[in-house]
């Protein structure tokens, strides 16, 4: 197989930043085609990229055997059909958050990916970025000790615009609110360096929009490290900020407050001990610069498919956790109370929607 991948993206909406992560690393991949329904907005971002082709049949697609990749970018609530259906093609799949609406929907997805000759890569891009590289560095020399608590805070900004895309805030085509859409990103970097969440609770709200999912959450959840999370979330900020701050035994990690690029901007990272911070200010300034989110996610795909070590690719059992800790949340909101994970296999299967309502 070549080293240079042929890619589809599927999807002109947030597919137009795909596409632009996709050129960063022209050695690596070709955008082929975009396709989207709307063949304007193919048009649109396809011309971003040389030679590609804008396309409105997602068979067609599939049918190509020159497309290596299928990078799905469409609306959640087509998430898991259009990945199932593209695994049976034998393609790799790249699909956007979150990958499904339920842990029913996530085992089928699951059970397609290993049936298929291609992989199944969950989109995590936030983590990729300088200083949380660096983070984890000094995770691997030892130098955080025992996580105690990490604070969240998930504070954007939406409104009528951005509900202009009737499939945003309803059940249906979002498959939840501000936990699927937004709060995602910063829970996988908790559960990342801290472990998976173990308990949850959860409470949850519509304050901001006239919309039918929750904009609003207080959640607080405990890890296997043993980490006391909490996370605050909301969409009525005046702004956009993402923010991270993690109390280790031996180290204090304060993220920057920049929304999308978070992990790429200086943090701060303040040892306990005097004595250690040089040893942590050397991990850290020895860092090497990683292309931040998208070309970082994509560099990582790149290496794993050509048998290259990865930097630490999201893996479909992260995705699968991801799922799982939505559906508690919703299920604690619910019922108010705290939930156990890992979940019993027959827990509610029941989507999003119905374990909230």
């Amino acid at each position: 197989m070549s080293s240079r991948f042929r890619v589809a993206v599927i999807g002109a909406g947030i597919g137009k930043a795909h596409v632009v992560g996709y050129l960063q690393l022209p050695e690596a991949f070709e955008v082929a085609c975009v396709c989207d329904l709307n063949l304007a907005r193919a048009e649109d971002a396809a011309s971003l990229a040389p030679r590609a082709q804008a396309v409105t049949s997602f068979d067609a697609v599939l049918a190509d055997p020159s497309i290596d990749i299928v990078d799905i970018c469409l609306p959640p609530g087509l998430h898991v059909s259009m990945s199932i259906k593209a695994l049976e093609a034998g393609k790799h799949v790249v699909c956007e958050k979150p990958l499904a609406g339920s842990l029913a929907d996530m085992r089928k997805l699951m059970l397609a990916a290993g049936n298929s000759t291609g992989r199944l890569f969950p989109v995590f891009q936030y983590r990729y970025g300088r200083s949380y590289l660096a983070t984890h560095r000094l995770k691997q020399a030892g130098l955080l000790g025992r996580p105690y608590v990490i604070s969240l805070e998930t504070h954007w900004q939406r409104g009528a615009d951005y509900y202009a895309e009737r499939w945003r805030g309803t059940w249906a085509g979002e498959l939840g609110g501000v936990i699927v859409s937004h709060a995602c990103h910063l829970h996988n970097l908790a559960t990342h360096l801290a472990g998976n969440v173990c308990e949850v609770a959860a409470f949850l709200d519509t304050r901001v929009n006239p919309i039918e999912t929750e904009d609003c959450a207080a959640i607080s959840m405990r890890t296997t490290e043993g980490a006391m999370v909490t996370s605050s979330i909301t969409l009525g900020s005046a702004g956009n900020i993402s923010r991270f701050r993690a109390c280790f035994e031996q180290v204090t990690i304060t993220s920057s407050d920049e929304p999308y690029n978070v992990c790429s901007a200086p943090w701060t990272f303040i040892a306990r001990d005097p004595s250690l911070q040089a040893e942590v200010d050397a991990i850290v300034a020895g860092t090497e610069e990683v292309p931040p989110r998208f070309p970082g996610f994509f560099a990582d795909i790149h290496r794993a498919l050509t048998g290259q070590p990865d930097t630490y690719l999201p893996t479909i059992a992260e995705g699968y956790h991801s799922a799982e800790l939505m559906t508690a949340i919703y299920t604690s909101a619910r019922g108010k109370t705290i939930v156990q994970l890992p979940l019993a296999e027959d827990h509610d299967d029941r989507d999003f929607q119905q374990l909230l309502t």
